[in-house]
């Protein structure tokens, strides 16, 4: 017997976030993912070098790889959509709730316990849960900021709603990454390349 798990995780490539958006640059689910790990990491270990916490590193990281995975089945729901009422809040759950279920059928039994964790992180792990989303809403933020940049101003009521969620979001960590880190972001790369010298 096969197992498809693997398989339907690799077609994240072929899913484009921001549905109703003109973009300069697609981006996919999968290059979605990689950001969002990469934030978590960083959020993770300024947290725990600037203020004590005890975030698992790995297991973070590993969350947030996994965070859309769901989406493979159902695609990448618009927000405005998502989040139109709380009864399409609950449904859509209910749907990524189904296809978690789906996915861990792929598996062979034995593996299961190693990614069920990874797929269920937000009902057990809500510190990790938090961290998380400050990530993938950081790798939004800075997806509207690469938009902007290129001349596309598509994103700019995006970019504005991404903030004002930004600055609700209480983690120290994730003002440490807006205040002394996201800046850099609107560098050019000659100016990346001087930055500290």
């Amino acid at each position: 017997m096969s197992s498809s798990f693997f398989a339907l995780a690799f077609r994240q490539k072929y899913i484009k976030r921001w549905g109703l958006m003109r973009s300069v640059a697609p981006e996919t689910l999968s290059e979605h993912a990689t950001d969002v790990a990469v934030l978590t990491h960083a959020l993770a270990v300024i947290g725990n070098t600037y203020y004590g916490k005890q975030y698992d590193v790995g297991k973070a990281v590993c969350c947030a790889l996994f965070h859309d995975l769901p989406e493979v089945y159902t695609g990448d729901m618009p927000t405005p959509v998502k989040y139109f009422s709380d009864t399409t809040k609950k449904s859509y759950k209910r749907v990524e709730e189904r296809a978690v279920d789906m996915l861990l059928s792929k598996l062979p039994d034995e593996l299961i316990p190693a990614y069920e964790p990874l797929l269920r992180f937000e009902k057990t792990e809500p510190e990790l849960a938090r961290l998380v989303k400050c990530a993938d809403k950081l790798a939004a933020l800075i997806k509207c900021i690469e938009e902007e940049r290129s001349g596309n101003r598509e994103f700019v009521n995006a970019r504005a709603a991404t903030e004002r969620a930004l600055a609700a979001m209480d983690q120290s960590e994730l003002q440490y990454f807006m205040e002394h880190i996201l800046p850099a972001f609107d560098m050019t790369l000659d100016q990346m390349q001087a930055d500290g010298e």
